[in-house]
């Protein structure tokens, strides 16, 4: 699918929670588009409490499976 028919919101959410995952911190978010910026920051919040309670590597493929649809 082309970039411009995805929806920037949900990519942003990804993205930052991939980020929160691998431990990047939020000051990294390099989105500056305010809602895009918004749901990165909502997305990294929960990647990093999923990093903080063990979700991560094969524990949190059900977590990534359910982000993919």
């Amino acid at each position: 699918m082309k970039s411009q028919k995805r929806d920037p919101g949900l990519r942003a959410y990804k993205k930052g929670y991939q980020a929160g995952v691998s431990g990047k911190s939020n000051t990294a978010c390099p989105v500056t588009h305010e809602p895009e910026r918004q749901q990165w920051m909502v997305g990294w919040r929960e990647g990093h409490q999923d990093k903080v309670d063990g979700l991560t590597g094969i524990s949190g493929v059900p977590k990534l499976i359910e982000m993919s649809h």
